[in-house]
Protein backbone atom coordinates (compact mmCIF):
# COMPACT_ATOMS: atom_id res chain seq x y z
CA UNK A 1 0.00 0.00 0.00
CA UNK A 2 1.75 2.89 -1.50
CA UNK A 3 -0.37 5.98 -0.72
CA UNK A 4 -2.37 4.81 2.29
CA UNK A 5 -4.53 1.40 3.74
CA UNK A 6 -7.25 0.58 5.39
CA UNK A 7 -6.34 2.92 8.24
CA UNK A 8 -6.40 5.51 6.37
CA UNK A 9 -9.09 8.31 7.01
CA UNK A 10 -10.36 10.47 4.08
CA UNK A 11 -11.90 13.56 3.50
CA UNK A 12 -13.80 14.80 0.62
CA UNK A 13 -13.57 17.69 -0.91
CA UNK A 14 -16.87 19.02 -2.66
CA UNK A 15 -18.85 16.64 -0.37
CA UNK A 16 -22.22 17.77 -1.06
CA UNK A 17 -22.01 18.09 -4.92
CA UNK A 18 -23.87 15.65 -6.93
CA UNK A 19 -19.98 13.38 -7.67
CA UNK A 20 -19.04 14.22 -4.38
CA UNK A 21 -22.62 12.76 -2.73
CA UNK A 22 -22.16 10.00 -5.09
CA UNK A 23 -18.68 8.56 -4.89
CA UNK A 24 -18.83 8.80 -1.13
CA UNK A 25 -21.31 6.25 -1.09
CA UNK A 26 -19.24 3.85 -2.90
CA UNK A 27 -16.10 4.81 -1.17
CA UNK A 28 -17.41 3.88 2.41
CA UNK A 29 -19.37 1.15 0.72
CA UNK A 30 -15.98 -0.80 -0.12
CA UNK A 31 -14.58 0.92 3.27
CA UNK A 32 -16.93 -1.59 4.63
CA UNK A 33 -16.70 -4.52 2.54
CA UNK A 34 -12.70 -4.44 3.71
CA UNK A 35 -12.97 -3.00 7.32
CA UNK A 36 -11.64 0.20 6.93
CA UNK A 37 -12.46 3.71 7.63
CA UNK A 38 -12.73 5.14 4.30
CA UNK A 39 -14.23 9.01 3.94
CA UNK A 40 -14.67 10.44 7.59
CA UNK A 41 -14.81 13.72 6.88
CA UNK A 42 -16.53 16.22 3.70
CA UNK A 43 -16.23 19.61 2.97
CA UNK A 44 -18.38 22.04 1.28
CA UNK A 45 -18.10 25.93 2.28
CA UNK A 46 -21.02 27.14 3.41
CA UNK A 47 -22.63 23.56 4.01
CA UNK A 48 -21.48 22.78 7.32
CA UNK A 49 -23.10 20.66 9.56
CA UNK A 50 -24.88 18.72 7.20
CA UNK A 51 -24.48 15.01 6.35
CA UNK A 52 -23.63 12.88 3.38
CA UNK A 53 -24.40 9.48 3.76
CA UNK A 54 -23.57 9.69 7.59
CA UNK A 55 -20.43 11.47 7.10
CA UNK A 56 -20.16 14.79 8.74
CA UNK A 57 -19.65 17.90 6.62
CA UNK A 58 -17.01 20.67 7.22
CA UNK A 59 -16.65 24.52 5.83
CA UNK A 60 -12.98 24.28 5.81
CA UNK A 61 -10.56 21.16 5.98
CA UNK A 62 -9.01 22.70 8.89
CA UNK A 63 -12.40 22.24 11.00
CA UNK A 64 -12.65 18.69 10.02
CA UNK A 65 -8.74 18.09 10.91
CA UNK A 66 -9.63 19.27 14.16
CA UNK A 67 -12.45 16.32 14.49
CA UNK A 68 -10.72 13.68 12.63
CA UNK A 69 -7.38 11.98 11.90
CA UNK A 70 -7.19 12.56 8.19
CA UNK A 71 -4.34 10.98 6.14
CA UNK A 72 -5.82 11.51 2.73
CA UNK A 73 -8.52 13.78 0.54
CA UNK A 74 -10.33 13.38 -2.43
CA UNK A 75 -11.64 16.51 -4.57
CA UNK A 76 -14.96 16.66 -6.57
CA UNK A 77 -15.07 20.70 -6.83
CA UNK A 78 -15.29 22.51 -10.56
CA UNK A 79 -12.26 22.87 -12.52
CA UNK A 80 -12.30 27.00 -10.90
CA UNK A 81 -12.11 25.80 -7.57
CA UNK A 82 -9.75 22.96 -7.52
CA UNK A 83 -6.16 24.39 -7.26
CA UNK A 84 -7.20 26.03 -4.38
CA UNK A 85 -8.77 23.13 -3.02
CA UNK A 86 -5.31 21.69 -3.45
CA UNK A 87 -3.59 23.83 -1.90
CA UNK A 88 -5.92 23.85 1.40
CA UNK A 89 -5.36 20.64 2.23
CA UNK A 90 -1.49 20.80 1.25
CA UNK A 91 -1.80 23.85 3.77
CA UNK A 92 -3.53 21.91 6.66
CA UNK A 93 -0.99 19.11 6.44
CA UNK A 94 -3.18 16.01 4.66
CA UNK A 95 0.51 13.87 2.86
CA UNK A 96 -2.07 12.80 0.18
CA UNK A 97 -4.30 14.53 -2.60
CA UNK A 98 -6.06 12.64 -5.03
CA UNK A 99 -7.56 15.68 -7.80
CA UNK A 100 -10.36 14.29 -9.58
CA UNK A 101 -11.46 17.23 -11.26
CA UNK A 102 -10.64 17.66 -15.60
CA UNK A 103 -10.42 20.71 -17.35
CA UNK A 104 -8.44 22.39 -14.41
CA UNK A 105 -6.31 25.44 -16.51
CA UNK A 106 -2.52 24.06 -16.95
CA UNK A 107 -1.12 27.19 -14.90
CA UNK A 108 -3.32 26.71 -12.08
CA UNK A 109 -2.29 23.43 -11.71
CA UNK A 110 1.77 24.12 -11.96
CA UNK A 111 0.56 26.82 -8.73
CA UNK A 112 -0.92 24.16 -7.05
CA UNK A 113 1.28 21.42 -7.83
CA UNK A 114 4.43 23.19 -6.48
CA UNK A 115 2.91 24.57 -3.52
CA UNK A 116 1.75 21.43 -2.63
CA UNK A 117 5.30 19.94 -2.66
CA UNK A 118 6.80 22.65 -0.63
CA UNK A 119 4.42 21.93 2.19
CA UNK A 120 5.42 18.12 1.70
CA UNK A 121 2.05 17.19 0.06
CA UNK A 122 1.69 14.73 -3.05
CA UNK A 123 -0.92 15.70 -5.45
CA UNK A 124 -1.91 12.63 -8.05
CA UNK A 125 -4.13 13.77 -10.48
CA UNK A 126 -5.69 16.23 -11.44
CA UNK A 127 -8.39 14.37 -14.53
CA UNK A 128 -7.57 11.12 -12.97
CA UNK A 129 -9.68 7.79 -11.72
CA UNK A 130 -7.18 7.88 -8.05
CA UNK A 131 -5.80 5.43 -6.71
CA UNK A 132 -6.94 1.45 -5.02
CA UNK A 133 -5.58 -0.95 -3.20
CA UNK A 134 -7.48 -3.93 -3.62
CA UNK A 135 -8.72 -5.07 0.07
CA UNK A 136 -7.37 -1.88 1.90
CA UNK A 137 -8.39 1.36 0.26
CA UNK A 138 -10.29 3.02 -2.38
CA UNK A 139 -9.68 7.12 -3.25
CA UNK A 140 -11.56 8.16 -6.26
CA UNK A 141 -13.74 6.38 -9.12
CA UNK A 142 -12.19 3.17 -9.98
CA UNK A 143 -14.94 0.59 -9.99
CA UNK A 144 -13.96 -1.85 -6.90
CA UNK A 145 -15.46 -5.07 -8.50
CA UNK A 146 -12.84 -5.41 -11.38
CA UNK A 147 -10.09 -5.31 -8.76
CA UNK A 148 -8.45 -8.40 -6.41
CA UNK A 149 -5.35 -8.50 -4.03
CA UNK A 150 -2.21 -9.62 -5.08
CA UNK A 151 1.33 -8.76 -5.98
CA UNK A 152 0.99 -6.32 -9.68
CA UNK A 153 1.14 -2.49 -9.86
CA UNK A 154 -0.44 -0.56 -12.23
CA UNK A 155 0.05 3.03 -13.35
CA UNK A 156 -1.99 4.75 -15.89
CA UNK A 157 -2.33 8.27 -17.66
CA UNK A 158 -6.03 6.67 -19.08
CA UNK A 159 -9.15 5.94 -16.78
CA UNK A 160 -11.10 3.38 -19.01
CA UNK A 161 -8.12 2.07 -19.68
CA UNK A 162 -7.04 1.19 -16.36
CA UNK A 163 -10.04 -0.87 -16.06
CA UNK A 164 -9.73 -2.77 -18.85
CA UNK A 165 -6.41 -4.18 -17.66
CA UNK A 166 -6.98 -4.97 -14.17
CA UNK A 167 -10.29 -6.75 -15.48
CA UNK A 168 -7.79 -8.43 -17.69
CA UNK A 169 -5.65 -9.24 -14.98
CA UNK A 170 -7.90 -10.45 -12.31
CA UNK A 171 -9.58 -12.63 -15.01
CA UNK A 172 -6.10 -14.10 -15.30
CA UNK A 173 -5.84 -14.50 -11.79
CA UNK A 174 -3.50 -11.68 -11.34
CA UNK A 175 -4.08 -9.79 -7.99
CA UNK A 176 -3.05 -5.98 -7.69
CA UNK A 177 -1.00 -4.48 -5.06
CA UNK A 178 -2.15 -0.48 -5.96
CA UNK A 179 -3.54 0.63 -8.67
CA UNK A 180 -2.31 4.22 -9.39
CA UNK A 181 -4.38 6.26 -12.46
CA UNK A 182 -1.96 9.85 -12.30
CA UNK A 183 -3.93 11.83 -14.95
CA UNK A 184 -4.11 12.91 -18.31
CA UNK A 185 -3.65 16.39 -17.66
CA UNK A 186 0.23 18.29 -19.55
CA UNK A 187 0.86 18.83 -16.00
CA UNK A 188 0.39 16.32 -12.87
CA UNK A 189 1.94 15.79 -9.63
CA UNK A 190 3.13 12.17 -9.49
CA UNK A 191 4.47 10.76 -12.51
CA UNK A 192 5.62 6.96 -13.42
CA UNK A 193 8.67 8.44 -11.99
CA UNK A 194 7.32 9.28 -8.56
CA UNK A 195 4.83 6.16 -8.20
CA UNK A 196 7.80 3.59 -9.69
CA UNK A 197 9.70 5.11 -6.54
CA UNK A 198 7.14 4.11 -4.18
CA UNK A 199 6.38 0.66 -5.90
CA UNK A 200 10.24 -0.08 -5.35
CA UNK A 201 10.05 0.30 -1.46
CA UNK A 202 6.74 -1.37 -1.66
CA UNK A 203 7.27 -5.26 0.03
CA UNK A 204 3.81 -6.23 -1.69
CA UNK A 205 4.68 -5.55 -5.24
CA UNK A 206 6.81 -7.49 -6.98
CA UNK A 207 5.96 -6.29 -10.93
CA UNK A 208 4.08 -3.57 -12.68
CA UNK A 209 2.20 -3.13 -15.81
CA UNK A 210 2.71 0.50 -17.31
CA UNK A 211 -0.16 1.83 -19.16
CA UNK A 212 0.59 5.46 -21.35
CA UNK A 213 -0.55 7.24 -24.23
CA UNK A 214 0.79 9.80 -27.08
CA UNK A 215 2.18 12.76 -25.46
CA UNK A 216 5.35 13.80 -23.74
CA UNK A 217 7.59 11.21 -22.37
CA UNK A 218 6.66 10.42 -19.22
CA UNK A 219 6.64 6.55 -19.89
CA UNK A 220 10.25 6.62 -20.94
CA UNK A 221 11.31 8.31 -18.17
CA UNK A 222 9.66 6.05 -15.34
CA UNK A 223 10.96 3.20 -17.30
CA UNK A 224 14.14 4.59 -17.10
CA UNK A 225 14.37 5.02 -13.89
CA UNK A 226 13.74 2.08 -12.20
CA UNK A 227 15.33 -1.93 -12.00
CA UNK A 228 11.84 -3.65 -11.60
CA UNK A 229 10.19 -5.67 -13.43
CA UNK A 230 7.84 -3.84 -15.88
CA UNK A 231 5.09 -4.64 -18.55
CA UNK A 232 4.26 -1.33 -20.87
CA UNK A 233 1.25 -0.64 -22.90
CA UNK A 234 0.88 2.48 -25.25
CA UNK A 235 -2.26 3.52 -26.53
CA UNK A 236 -2.80 5.42 -29.66
CA UNK A 237 -0.63 4.11 -32.66
CA UNK A 238 -2.89 5.49 -35.04
CA UNK A 239 -3.31 8.94 -33.46
CA UNK A 240 -2.63 11.39 -35.86
CA UNK A 241 -0.14 14.38 -35.24
CA UNK A 242 -1.02 17.50 -34.01
CA UNK A 243 -4.68 16.49 -33.02
CA UNK A 244 -5.38 16.40 -29.29
CA UNK A 245 -6.78 12.55 -28.90
CA UNK A 246 -9.07 12.73 -25.25
CA UNK A 247 -6.98 13.79 -22.67
CA UNK A 248 -5.36 17.61 -22.85
CA UNK A 249 -1.87 15.79 -22.36
CA UNK A 250 -2.42 13.56 -25.64
CA UNK A 251 -0.96 15.34 -27.99
CA UNK A 252 1.92 14.84 -30.62
CA UNK A 253 3.92 17.70 -30.98
CA UNK A 254 7.07 18.09 -33.31
CA UNK A 255 7.14 14.61 -34.26
CA UNK A 256 7.45 14.22 -30.12
CA UNK A 257 5.30 11.73 -28.63
CA UNK A 258 3.72 9.52 -30.74
CA UNK A 259 3.06 5.73 -29.45
CA UNK A 260 5.30 4.16 -31.72
CA UNK A 261 8.38 6.13 -30.70
CA UNK A 262 7.30 5.65 -27.85
CA UNK A 263 7.07 1.67 -27.84
CA UNK A 264 10.55 1.66 -29.96
CA UNK A 265 12.76 3.12 -27.12
CA UNK A 266 10.39 1.28 -24.05
CA UNK A 267 11.71 -2.07 -25.98
CA UNK A 268 15.69 -0.41 -26.65
CA UNK A 269 15.44 -0.50 -23.15
CA UNK A 270 14.65 -4.08 -22.48
CA UNK A 271 10.87 -3.23 -21.67
CA UNK A 272 8.20 -5.70 -22.90
CA UNK A 273 5.78 -3.83 -25.06
CA UNK A 274 2.12 -5.23 -25.19
CA UNK A 275 -0.26 -4.60 -28.97
CA UNK A 276 -3.14 -5.12 -27.44
CA UNK A 277 -4.73 -5.41 -23.56
CA UNK A 278 -5.17 -8.33 -23.68
CA UNK A 279 -1.87 -9.90 -24.03
CA UNK A 280 -0.66 -8.13 -21.00
CA UNK A 281 -1.36 -10.94 -18.58
CA UNK A 282 0.24 -13.09 -20.31
CA UNK A 283 3.43 -11.08 -20.46
CA UNK A 284 3.35 -10.48 -16.72
CA UNK A 285 3.10 -14.14 -16.13
CA UNK A 286 6.46 -14.31 -18.37
CA UNK A 287 7.99 -11.45 -15.77
CA UNK A 288 7.39 -13.27 -12.49
CA UNK A 289 9.18 -16.63 -14.58
CA UNK A 290 12.02 -14.82 -15.84
CA UNK A 291 12.32 -11.68 -13.30
CA UNK A 292 10.48 -12.11 -10.18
Amino acid sequence: MIYGDKTTGVLVQGATGKQGEFHIGLMNAYAKQVGGRGVVAGVTPGKGGQQVHGVPVYNTVREAMRDHDIGAAVIFVPAGAAADSIMEEANAGIPTIVCITEHIPVHDTMKAVAYAKVQGSVVIGPNCPGLLSPGEVKMGIMPAQLFSRGNVGVISRSGTLTYEVVDELTRAGIGQSTVVGIGGDPVIGQTFVDVLERFEKDPETKAVVLIGEVGGNLEEEGADSTDMPIVAYIAGVSAPPDKRMGHAGAIVEGGEGDARSKISRLKKNGVPVASRVSEIPAMVKDLFLCRC
